[in-house]
């Protein structure tokens, strides 16, 4: 700029700017919660209450004041429990699960029930089946549904859960089975997948997939004691691990940086929104869901037992040890009726009951002799 001192000389005033690189700053690293829309969850807790209310109408079909000869907890009316030798969980008989839509593989393969492979995973043994299931289920489900929504959550859930009974239908043929432990594994298997698949995206990612991987251990570890469905647990695992990649994926880092990316900033140039291990795992994934269930279904329909395909198979869902034994025992009953009257004598523990039948419980005689033995 010119200008005049006092003196009359002329002055030259240089003022310098800083360097700047074109005017253009690097791209900050993009924050999380300020990309992806955080959902308001409802479904999770939607589920919760369906399946306590599910539970509860089950008590009321129950009645054991008026279908036993002795209850827990008699106080609560026809709320009441059934004999803690017969049901420990405190919950209702295996008759009354199996009318309110138990998974009976018997009824699958000879009545075509298929139906009780989804109805199973909304009923519960008992109130302490129920409650850690419930707390589980919040735990996991709450965290994802914020992250991607009830519809993807959604179906991860009912699918995994679907994956589950269809497994322990082929391995367990005997008895019948409920709960929603085959839906929860499949959360737990959509977030190993979810990690893996977004993997660019994450901070802290080995100690977030070191986490994960010990949860899920323990968890599958606790199948393998007696009397636990581990084939549930397994076969919900496996179906969400595969819906995490279908349902779960997330745009890769450099596509997120360059949306994300404040106004005098720049961010390196992504060509697609999924990296290529993402559409190829997505590929992957769903074929493997496709074909698995419907093998598993025909094999089902048929009546295909998998353990006599499989001399090791049952080391999945129990290993014996000198504390326990994995063998079902076999049971046999005595039976005498009268009209609608039905006494049953187990032979193995000497334990006798009377049941009042109609025309269409006859077929239960063997599933009351099993809950009068056990």
């Amino acid at each position: 700029m010119m200008g005049r001192d006092g003196a009359g000389n002329d002055v030259v005033e240089i003022k310098v700017h800083p360097r700047r690189e074109n005017n253009v700053r690097s791209a900050p690293p993009y924050q999380n919660n300020s990309v992806f829309k955080k959902w308001v969850p409802w479904l999770v807790p939607l589920f919760v209450v369906s399946n306590i209310a599910v539970f509860i109408a089950v008590m009321y079909v129950n009645d054991c004041p008026a279908n036993s000869g002795s209850c827990a907890a008699p106080s609560l009316g026809r709320f009441s429990f059934q004999p803690l030798k017969e049901n420990p969980l405190l919950g209702p008989s295996s008759s009354t699960l199996v009318k309110m839509g138990a998974l009976d593989v018997a009824r699958v393969v000879n009545k075509n029930q298929s139906w009780r492979l989804i109805s199973c995973i909304w009923l519960h043994a008992g109130v302490f089946h129920v409650v850690a299931n419930m707390l589980s289920l919040l735990l996991i489900g709450i965290r994802l549904e914020q992250e991607f929504g009830f519809f993807r959550v959604g179906l991860v859930y009912i699918i995994s859960g679907f994956g589950g009974s269809l497994l322990s239908a082929l391995f367990i043929q005997t008895g019948i089975s409920v709960g929603a432990s085959g839906a929860l594994f499949g959360l737990l298997g959509g977030m190993l997948s979810e990690l893996i698949t977004n993997w660019t995206i994450y901070a802290n990612k080995v100690a977030a997939l070191t986490t994960l991987l010990c949860i899920i251990a323990i968890n599958l570890a606790v199948g393998l004691l007696p009397h636990v469905d581990n084939y549930a647990h397994i076969g919900g695992f496996l179906s969400g691990f595969f819906l995490g990649f279908v349902f779960l994926i997330r745009p890769q880092f450099k596509w997120i940086n360059q949306k994300a990316c404040p106004p005098g900033y720049i961010a390196p140039p992504a060509k697609s929104k999924h990296k290529t291990y993402q559409y190829v795992l997505w590929i992957v994934s769903l074929i493997v869901i496709l074909i698995g269930f419907t093998l598993g279904m025909v094999a089902l329909l048929r009546g295909v037992n998998v353990n006599d395909h499989c001399s090791w198979c049952h080391y999945l869902s129990c290993v014996p040890t000198s504390l326990w034994s994995c063998n079902s025992r076999q049971v046999s009953c005595q039976s005498a009726q009268l009209g609608n009257q039905l006494n049953l004598t187990c032979m193995s523990n000497g334990k006798s009951n009377l049941y009042y039948l109609s025309g269409d419980d006859l077929s239960k005689v063997q599933q009351l002799c099993a809950q009068l033995c056990n």
